[in-house]
């Protein structure tokens, strides 16, 4: 695959040196490249940025609150500089010749295939492994070496060499850093070897600031009215700090209310509008529905508070 140099100000639409550019692919077309939606880019892109010009045998933490963008951080660079993603999502079951790759029955034969690991060391794509603090420490201790560049050798399919692609990238998300659920909202979480960690560079990802999600919501939901916008976003803030908790205070709600849930609950909010209390219906089926009666009724309560009217008033326009 040619490559091809991109300006960072007019790819992301961010303000940079007007020199500044970054080597991504040429190709448009392949499978793999992550489809491009809108997206506000934060500040945490100038070190992902940095962190594809040279990893200099680092891999790349994203860690955060869930929904709070970390997953579509990397996609959205990614499909920017047609970079080809290797999305793997990790579970306490998975295991490395999982990535690594494995026999399998084809056509009455046994034939090797490689894994999203040996594929993207070989095409030089981006290996991204969502939710790794829920994978056993022990296997991901098996990526050290190809992190610092080093061949993987498969000893399964014949002692094969696979040498890094210059290209190739390690990222990882987390609700964690690593160390383990300190807060009690994530089942599953299990603290990662430190040896492994001290290989990450490390961003934490927190949610967006309101005007810049307002500006998300204009892009998702045209139609809907910029001071219902705003209200929404609101109540998404006071959902999100019940759910993370502040200071010395521990979390009051166990789930929350990303933006992938607020630019749900706008959508509804408008394809509703007619019907009794349309705020209200929208919420229940994009997010409290599964939540526990007392806290639906807290996130209900919060909604009323801030809404006012428009809580139960019969349009959402």
């Amino acid at each position: 695959m040619t490559t091809h140099l991109f300006n960072v100000g007019q790819t992301f639409g961010v303000k940079a040196p007007a020199g500044l550019v970054i080597e991504g692919f040429s190709a448009t077309d392949h499978p793999l490249i992550p489809p491009a939606t809108p997206y506000v880019f934060r500040q945490g892109l100038a070190a992902l940025i940095a962190f594809l010009r040279d990893p200099a045998g680092d891999a790349f933490l994203l860690t955060g609150p869930t929904g709070s963008g970390k997953t579509s951080l990397v996609c959205q660079v990614a499909a920017r500089l047609n970079w080809p993603v290797q999305s793997v999502t990790c579970h306490g079951r998975l295991e490395l010749s999982d990535l690594v790759g494995q026999f399998v029955l084809i056509d009455g034969s046994t034939r090797f295939v490689h894994g999203p690991l040996a594929v993207a060391l070989r095409e030089g794509h981006l290996l991204l492994l969502n939710e790794i603090d829920l994978m056993d420490p022990a296997e991901l201790a098996g990526l050290n070496d190809v992190i610092e560049g080093q061949p993987l050798v498969i000893a399964q399919n014949g002692g094969e060499v696979i040498r890094p692609h210059p290209k190739f990238r390690v990222f990882a998300t987390g609700n964690s850093a690593g160390a383990g659920d300190t807060t009690g909202l994530y089942q599953g979480v299990l603290r990662q070897n430190l040896a492994f960690l001290d290989r990450f560079r490390v961003l934490p990802v927190g949610y967006l600031e309101p005007e810049v999600e307002l500006g998300v919501l204009a892009g998702a939901v045209p139609s809907l009215p910029p001071e219902v916008g705003e209200k929404l976003i609101a109540v998404a803030n006071e959902v999100r700090r019940l759910f993370v908790g502040e200071g010395e205070s521990t979390a009051q709600l166990t789930i929350t209310l990303s933006t992938r849930t607020l630019v749900r609950w706008a959508r509804l909010a408008l394809t509703f509008r007619g019907a009794p209390q349309p705020i209200r219906f929208a919420l229940e089926q994009a997010l409290t529905a599964r939540a526990d009666p007392d806290q639906r009724e807290a996130i209900h309560r919060v909604a009323a508070d801030v809404m006012g009217d428009l809580w139960t008033g019969s349009s959402a326009a």
